[in-house]
């Protein structure tokens, strides 16, 4: 089975094409210079290819790279290039709670995006996700790295929600099981086997990275203010805008519903202490580096 991964360079195609055969997989990114939106370039890319995995996407907007042409406009060049290269299926990674008018382009444009694939035509498999961890994330590596950085660290809003985190080990295992199509259902919720408040995930990460800061509660608003600022000013932002949406609502239940996988598919490994700390990053603190400016002057 030869596969192609859209979004091959990030977190989630790295992670995918590490257990593939490299002699089988073509991966397609900005960084090998295949631009997700032309469909003569993507075509060329998926000839001879029997899958491919869509994880190409986005948590923020930076100049050109906007939702509506990452996610939608890219999700419509590649369904184009599938047909014409003769794909016989697609899995896309998409988000739990990607849904519309929900106020969110981020939400939004996901959610267009999975019409596009439902639409095409091409047997596929829909994987709405929850939020996954490991080596390279934007989960255990920024909740570490801030808490070595800050003595004081927010948490969302008034209430608690709750979070089912994903093992990227598991979640590459649902990637597998999709492309081999051994999952029957067309769109699926994909959960982290253990659920628990947002605020337990973040004391887990800190005591595992050595640090104990003060935890304070901070409204939705907030968070969303820090969100823009970070997005402003650094390379990779403490947390995005979209991640801000996420961590207010929650992310424990998928919107629309849609049915959890066969229990043999499931992610079956807990947030445990053991999985954090195999995510935990190289890089201690947040500094000068972490800034856009400095990235500018280098």
């Amino acid at each position: 089975m030869r596969v192609a991964i859209t979004g091959g360079t990030g977190f989630v195609g790295r992670h995918l094409a590490e257990r593939l055969d490299p002699q089988d997989t073509v991966v397609i990114s900005r960084r090998t210079g295949v631009a997700i939106d032309d469909v003569d370039a993507l075509a060329a890319a998926l000839e001879g290819c029997d899958v491919v995995v869509h994880a190409a996407g986005i948590n923020r907007e930076i100049g050109d790279q906007t939702f509506q042409r990452v996610h939608v406009d890219g999700t419509r060049a590649l369904v184009a290039a599938a047909q014409r290269a003769g794909v016989s299926r697609i899995v896309m990674v998409s988000f739990l709670r990607a849904r519309p008018n929900c106020g969110s382009g981020y939400h939004e444009s996901k959610w267009a995006a999975e019409e596009l694939i439902r639409a095409s035509g091409i047997p596929h498999t829909i994987l709405k996700a929850s939020m996954m961890y490991g080596r390279g994330d934007h989960m255990v590596d920024h909740v570490s790295r801030a808490v070595k950085t800050w003595p004081v660290f927010g948490t969302v809003g008034f209430s608690e929600r709750t979070v089912r985190p994903i093992p990227i080990a598991d979640f590459v295992d649902v990637l597998v099981a999709a492309a081999e199509g051994r999952i029957l259902e067309e769109t699926v919720a994909v959960m982290g086997a253990e659920e628990l408040p947002l605020g337990d995930a973040v004391r887990r990460i800190a005591r595992v990275a050595g640090r104990r800061p003060l935890f304070v509660p901070l409204p939705v608003w907030s968070i969303r203010i820090l969100a823009q600022l970070t997005e402003w000013t650094m390379v990779v932002p403490l947390i995005a805008k979209a991640q801000a949406r996420m961590l207010a609502e929650g992310v424990s239940e998928p919107a629309p519903w849609a049915p959890e996988l066969p229990l043999g598919i499931r992610p079956s490994h807990p947030f445990s202490e053991e999985s954090i700390r195999a995510a935990l990053p190289d890089a201690g603190r947040f500094g000068w580096r972490d800034l856009r400016v400095a990235r500018g002057r280098r």
